[in-house]
């Protein structure tokens, strides 16, 4: 289990935003959906970079 940020992977998946941000499975996968931030899909797995969903955290803005 991850207790820092510098712990977690560069590159997260669906199930390591729901750890982070202590949502189901369902809500980590509505969040993911969103424009909310930037995935990328590879297939059908989806990526998120750690460096913009904790900036999503903290409310900055990510260039588009």
């Amino acid at each position: 289990m991850f207790k820092d940020y510098k712990d977690y992977p560069d590159v997260l998946n669906v199930s390591d935003v729901q750890q982070i941000l202590g949502i189901g499975r369902k809500q980590a996968y509505e969040l993911v959906h969103s424009d909310n931030f930037h995935v990328i899909t590879i297939g059908k797995r989806i990526k998120i970079s750690k460096k913009v969903l904790f900036n999503w955290i903290e409310g900055e803005q990510n260039p588009a």
